[in-house]
This record gives structure tokens, C-alpha cells and sequence, in this order.
């Protein structure tokens, strides 16, 4: 038994500042040091114990420790069956020399020591292991230093090589009880000196072992997925489904790609057809309309001429039935007095009258009875003051053609006679007069000008009027506050029978003009016949001959038209006029419901429409339901007859449905 004497404690404690571990009996054979381990190894008398190499190899069965019969011994058995060697003696007391067992690790030297520090993942429990692994130099540095241990618990120095035959002997005793070899204690690192320089940050110290990291056993680290692999294109699906029911792709050939089309075209195909026609089903149907048929016509039969005359130009028609015609080159001349008509029609226009009204007073100003001493003009004469109604200043102005009432018309209606002859002009374009200029309300003005085709335009529109239907026709009137009757300038409201006026005009430039009306009864109704004579002359310049050849050749013109007038059935009951399209090619027939008579002139070929009256045409119908209404010439006395279905009308049908466009 040795024991520790106190210069020898003083002498380890002075070298290393930490208490030494005691000495102990070497094994019998020590293994050699290694040339990684000779850094490690403590010199023998330093007194240093020895410290864990920064990468200690793993231990192997060559080198674990044996016992005293050579057998090895596994750390791990010894801790599990005894006690913890690390648990001090109570009280300081000093264990006997005998009863101390030099650990294996001291006795062994650096090689021994390695090889424990080994075996502590091992051995220890993973709490110790994790806490060794994550042991940092700022760590140790924070850990306070380990109090002096008592003199009984202090580590034995290493034994020196003089002792060797003491280890000899102690082997040859019995083996002793196996005990758990204890953990050895790992040293703090060792202050730095004064002159050394410190650690730099993220730098660890010399001497401190880093984290131990363990791979996996029998496994290495291999290339990222994909390395060095070729791109791979993917592939056509029916070389994936054979790859996953391990079925070879079939070869290709003409018949299978064909095959392979049409089932992958084959449902897209349906599904669309499906689609197109379940859209043209719902679709809505097109508005039916109603057309006329070829057989819908008719001409007078006979001869007839109008006897127009040889100068001039004229213009006549049957109002419901058709025109007659023009003669002469219809080019713009001066009007004279039918300008008044225009004057009489914007005046109704802007003041409208019914029939058995008089319409609004009217105070005749200063200008109204200057004009009165005109003696070149037709005039009534009017003075400053009087008051007229509204349809005794129309008759003085058609009946004796009064230019001073013109004028005071246009200044009582639109404040000026230039302001009402603009009125005038656009009435004149809203009835397609495109020839026609108005520069004054009566018409004295050589610059107002029309053509007997536009002037027939305005007798048509205004004779529509029953105020100016029944003042035109009056030859003669009596009007209160004038001095005596006034009469009509159209001579042939008396001489010609069934003349209905309309207007006279004279002057040196114009020559002699008449708008005319006049009636023939056929069939128990009344034809209206209107005309314009414009441009006629004598070989004279007084404007009252002028007049009178007016008035010769179109009482020539009335008289023939009058005679010539005849009636006809134009269309029979049950005759196919026309039919009805419902827009997609189907047509059904349609039939007059009565015979239907109109009046015209032999050879005229009246103008047949067909309309729906103002009724929506059915998608469907029964037969003999009427649809619409067939006329046979134009204007409101045009002669109309209603017209059925001569069969049933059927919504179109599914083909019809779905081929149609648009």
C-alpha cells in the first residue's frame, strides 16, 4: 500500500492548479501509444491527467480492458452490476489502499484513456451523452471550477514505470468482484496563459473536443436525387398504361391510330353535336311574316288616254286607286297664288281646326290695310284693328286670294313673312317636294317656285283636312265686317260638276296655274281625283288670259279622267293571294275572305299590298284564321280585303330547327 505524501501533493498541484489523480498499478502489459495519441499522453512525473483526444476512434475488442485472468471485460456489464464507482466515501473517510482498484483507463496510459472516452456514448445514458456532444468552449468557460476534493477522494497520480513489478504482483492476485468501471471525469480546459491570445469568436479552443456525429451504421451519404440521371420526356399514355399492367404497348399501325382517334375524338365530337343541336331546339323562332304570291296582280282592260295639254306641265291621280301620269318637262316654274295652299297648310298645321270650329281671333295690324291699296295684287280690303277668326281669314285667303291676308297670316303666326316662308320650305321637304322653294307666304314673288308632280304632293296632303276640303269648294262668302261678298277665282266649282277646287294662280311670270279637285262616284263611292295645271299661256301678257287657259285644258283633263273611271274585281274569294313564311323555308298559303272591287282606268295595274293590320302573325294557327289584310292601291282610300290561312299553320319542324342559320 502507498500512500500520498503531502510534497507530492503540493508538487501535482503546483504544475497543473487541479487536483491529480492518484497513483495506480499499471497492467502487466500496456498497449503502445500511437502515433495520433502522442499529443495526448501525459509525460511521465508531469502529473497531468490525461484528456480526451479531439477525435477519439471508436474502441474495438482488441482494445477493451481484461481482467486478471485475461479475460475482457464490456464497461457496460460492470456499470449495470454494481454500484456507481463515482460515489464518494461519507465523512472524507480514506478507503483502503488494498480496496481501491486502479481504473483500467489510468493504468493504461493516453490509449487507455481514449478508449474509455470512447465507450461513454455508450455507457452513459443519452441525457450524459447529449450534454458531453453539446459541450461548447463559452460553455466551459461559464462552468464554474470544480471545488478542491478532500485528500481521500482525490484521483491517484499515474504510476510511474518503477511500479510495474507492483502491478505484476497485483495481477497475480484472485480477480477481485467486478465492478462498473467509472466514467472518468473530463478536466476543464486550461486557462489560457497572459500573453496567449484568446479564442476568435466561432472558433473552438485547442483541446475541446467538438460534437460527436455518428452515422448511421452500414449506410453512406450518396448523391442528391436525380444526379447524374437523364432528362426523361414523358410518355404517351398508352405506353403508361402497359407499363402499369405490364402489358407491351401493341404495335403501331394505320387501322390503330385511325382507332386511337376516333376514341379520343369520338366523345368530344358527340358531346358537341349533343350541344349544337339541343341549341338550335331552344333557339327562338323567327317572326313569320306575310309575302305576297305571283298571282296577286290585276289589269284594267281597254284604252284610255288623259287628255293632257300641249304646253306646260301637269300632274294628275286617283287618290286609293293610282297615278295618272305627268305631261310636259317637270322643271321648277314660278306658282303664283297656289302658293297659298302651302300658306293655308302650315297655318292648319300650326292651329289645328275640326270641323264646325272657328279657331282664334286674329287683329288685323297697320301693314294688313297698306297692302289693301296694292292695285296689282289680288288684296280684300282690311282695315287697322278688325278681328277675324282664324277660319274666316283662311276663306278670305283660298276664296278671293287675298295676298294682304297671306302676309298677315305669316307675321301673326311666325312674328315675320321670312321666318313663315322657312316653315314653309320645311314642310315642302317633309313631303318630299325636292323642287319646290317658297321666298314668300302668297306667291307674288317671282323666286317661289315649283313643279306640278311636287305641288300634286301637297294637294294630296292637305285635302286631307275637312276645314280646307270644305272652304276650297265654296264659291262665293259672306263675311261679317267686310263690305261685300267675296268670290272664287276657279270658275269650274260652277261649270264643271263634281270640281271641288282647289286653288288659282295667275301672273305675268308664272302665266296661269290651277290645283284642282274633283269627284267621280263608282260603286257607290267617291273617287277623289286630283291635278295641278301649271305654265299655261296665251300669246298675250295679260295674266287673267293666262287664267283662263288654265282653267279650258284642265277642265279637259277632269272631264277625261271622270269618264274613264270604271270599277273591277280585282280579287275573288278563295284566291291565293300570298302566304306566310315562318322564316326557316315554310310557307302557308293564304286566301282573300271576299271578292274585292276597286276603281281604276283601263289598262292601270293597281299596286296589291300585303300587311298583318296590325296584328302579330301566330306561329301556329287553324285554318281560316285571318292573318292580315290585302290592299289594292295606295292611300287611305285604297280598297282592302282581309285574307285567312287556307291551311294550318304548324310551328317549323325539327329538321327545319335544326339546319337553319343565322
Amino acid at each position: 500500500m502507498t500512500s500520498e505524501s503531502p510534497d507530492e501533493s503540493k508538487q501535482g498541484q503546483s504544475s497543473t492548479g487541479h487536483a491529480q489523480a492518484p497513483s495506480a498499478p499499471k497492467a502487466p502489459e500496456p498497449a503502445p501509444e500511437r502515433a495520433d495519441e502522442g499529443d495526448d499522453a501525459p509525460e511521465a512525473g508531469t502529473g497531468t491527467s490525461p484528456v480526451r483526444s479531439a477525435s477519439p476512434r471508436p474502441s474495438t475488442d482488441e482494445d477493451a480492458p481484461t481482467d486478471g485472468d485475461g479475460i475482457r471485460t464490456d464497461p457496460r456489464r460492470s456499470l449495470s452490476a454494481g454500484a456507481d464507482p463515482r460515489e464518494a466515501p461519507s465523512d472524507g473517510a480514506k478507503a483502503p489502499a488494498e480496496s481501491r482498484q486502479t481504473p483500467r483507463w489510468a493504468a493504461g496510459g493516453a490509449a487507455s484513456a481514449a478508449q474509455a472516452t470512447a465507450v461513454l456514448p455508450a455507457v452513459g445514458t443519452g441525457e450524459d451523452a447529449a450534454e458531453d456532444t453539446a459541450r461548447t468552449p463559452e460553455a466551459d468557460e461559464k462552468r464554474p471550477a470544480p471545488a478542491a476534493t478532500p485528500s481521500g477522494d482525490a484521483p491517484r497520480p499515474a504510476v510511474e514505470k518503477s511500479d510495474r513489478p507492483a502491478a505484476a504482483k497485483s495481477a497475480q492476485a484472485p480477480p477481485p468482484v467486478r465492478r462498473p468501471e467509472p466514467v472518468p471525469p473530463v478536466a476543464p480546459p486550461r486557462p489560457p496563459a497572459a500573453d496567449t491570445p484568446g479564442p476568435k469568436a466561432g472558433e473552438r479552443p485547442a483541446g475541446v473536443p467538438g460534437p460527436v456525429t455518428t452515422a448511421r451504421p452500414g449506410t453512406q451519404p450518396g448523391p442528391p436525387p436525380g444526379a447524374g440521371q437523364p432528362e426523361q420526356r414523358p410518355r404517351p399514355p398508352l405506353d403508361l398504361l402497359a407499363q402499369l399492367t405490364n402489358t407491351p404497348a401493341p404495335p403501331q399501325t394505320p387501322m390503330r391510330s385511325v382507332a386511337r382517334r376516333f376514341k379520343i375524338w369520338g366523345p368530344v365530337v358527340v358531346v358537341l353535336a349533343v350541344g349544337v343541336v339541343t341549341a338550335q331546339m331552344v333557339r327562338p323562332l323567327p317572326k313569320p311574316t306575310l309575302a305576297l304570291e305571283g298571282s296577286a296582280s290585276y289589269t284594267f282592260q281597254g284604252g284610255f288616254s288623259v287628255p293632257w295639254p300641249d304646253h306646260g306641265q301637269s300632274a294628275a291621280k286617283v287618290v286609293g286607286a293610282g297615278s295618272l301620269g305627268t305631261s310636259g318637262e317637270q322643271k321648277p316654274v314660278p306658282t303664283a297664288s297656289v302658293a297659298k295652299v302651302m300658306t293655308a297648310y302650315v297655318i292648319l298645321k300650326e292651329h289645328p281646326l275640326k270641323k264646325g270650329e272657328s279657331g282664334e281671333q286674329i287683329t288685323l295690324d297697320a301693314q294688313a290695310e297698306a297692302d289693301s291699296a296694292k292695285k296689282d295684287e289680288s288684296r280684300v280690303p282690311l282695315k287697322t284693328g278688325q278681328r277675324f277668326t282664324q277660319e274666316q281669314m283662311l276663306q278670305m285667303l283660298m276664296i278671293p286670294s287675298g295676298n294682304n291676308v297671306a302676309r298677315q297670316l305669316a307675321r301673326w303666326d311666325a312674328g315675320s313673312e321670312d321666318a313663315f316662308a322657312e316653315k314653309m320650305n320645311k314642310v315642302a321637304r317633309e313631303l318630299g317636294m325636292k323642287d319646290t322653294v317658297y321666298t314668300d307666304p302668297s306667291g307674288f314673288l317671282e323666286s317661289t317656285k315649283s313643279t306640278a308632280a311636287d305641288q300634286l304632293k301637297l294637294a294630296e296632303a292637305v285635302m286631307q283636312n275637312d276645314v280646307f276640303r270644305q272652304v276650297v269648294r265654296m264659291p262665293s262668302a259672306t263675311i261679317p265686317g267686310l263690305e261685300k261678298p267675296i268670290y272664287n277665282n276657279n270658275a269650274l266649282l260652277t261649270t264643271q260638276p263634281g270640281t271641288a277646287g282647289i286653288k288659282t294662280g295667275s301672273t305675268t311670270p308664272a302665266g296661269g296655274a290651277l290645283m284642282w279637285a274633283a269627284y267621280r262616284t263608282v260603286d257607290g263611292k267617291d273617287q277623289l281625283i286630283l291635278g295641278v295645271t301649271m305654265d299655261q299661256r296665251t300669246s298675250g301678257g295679260d295674266s287673267n288670259a293666262h287664267l283662263k287657259r288654265a282653267l279650258d285644258n284642265t277642265q279637259k283633263v277632269i272631264a277625261g279622267i271622270r269618264d274613264g273611271l270604271v270599277s273591277a274585281t280585282v280579287v275573288k274569294k278563295g284566291q291565293v293571294v300570298g302566304y306566310v313564311d315562318d322564316g326557316l323555308d315554310g310557307r302557308t298559303p293564304l286566301v282573300a275572305t271576299a271578292d274585292l272591287k276597286s276603281a281604276g282606268w283601263p289598262g292601270l295595274k293597281p299596286v296589291f299590298k300585303l300587311a298583318d293590320g296590325g296584328r302579330a302573325v301566330p306561329h301556329k294557327a287553324k285554318a281560316g284564321t285571318e292573318v292580315g289584310v290585302l290592299t289594292v292601291g295606295d292611300g287611305p282610300s285604297a280598297a282592302k280585303v282581309p285574307v285567312a290561312l287556307q291551311t294550318d299553320l304548324s310551328e317549323p319542324g325539327f329538321g327545319s330547327k335544326l339546319v337553319r342559320i343565322g
